[in-house]
């Protein structure tokens, strides 16, 4: 075994000891279930935990995360986490958090073929056509880059409001609010970016379901 590999290990020996330390029923009370108040849909880049960023305890967060923090309505893994959140969890909250230089958005920025991924670009590619005046009237690239982050978040936040999981948690009167933010690596600070939805009233009339 690498050096790097013994290290996590014993990382979570120490981590074990110091929360017994504090508390020595702290992994027996968490075995007892968890009721976290927020579902985080979050990029995979692994400079943005969910947990940390937000000061947040384990049994606070559910988590989903993929690449470029998308919401893809063909996605059964994030269309399951979000089931079980919204359904049996009863979160109020779900964020949507992306990041400044997330990879992802980036690539949807280009043409270079990466492999695999590239049928999941294709997605965020879609954002941009969605909102292509806006970003191609900023000349400056990495400001241009910037924005297209933000705009993602706002369209997943969107895409979110549009399941059939999320409105009928609105039907039967459930307490689920919806936010976009953005991340940024450089600085540790989170940019609410001001998009709440909390009822389809505030979606188009051709994506309010009837149940």
């Amino acid at each position: 075994m690498n050096d790097f590999y013994k290290k996590i290990i014993q990382n979570n020996k120490e981590w074990v000891e110091e929360n017994l330390r504090a508390d020595p029923k702290y992994f027996e009370n968490l075995a007892h279930g968890q009721q976290p108040p927020l579902l985080w849909i979050g990029c995979a880049d692994s400079r943005v935990p969910a947990n940390q960023i937000i000061g947040a305890q384990p049994g606070e967060v559910f988590v989903h995360r993929n690449i470029a923090n998308m919401v893809v309505h063909t996605d059964m893994n994030m269309l399951s986490v979000l089931d079980y959140a919204v359904n049996v969890l009863k979160v109020k909250h779900v964020i949507v958090c992306g990041h400044y230089g997330c990879g992802g958005v980036q690539a949807a920025m280009g043409n270079q073929s990466i492999g695999l991924i590239d049928n999941w670009i294709r997605h965020i590619k879609n954002i941009y056509r969605l909102h292509k005046p806006e970003l191609d009237k900023i000349e400056d690239e990495g400001q241009r880059f910037d924005r297209f982050v933000e705009l993602n978040v706002v369209e997943q936040v969107f895409d979110l409001a549009k399941t059939s999981i999320v409105q009928n948690a609105w039907k039967n009167e459930q307490d689920l609010n919806l936010h976009g933010w953005v991340y940024g690596v450089s600085s540790g600070i989170i940019k609410d970016l001001n998009v709440n939805v909390s009822n389809d009233s505030q979606l188009d009339e051709i994506y309010q379901l009837n149940f």
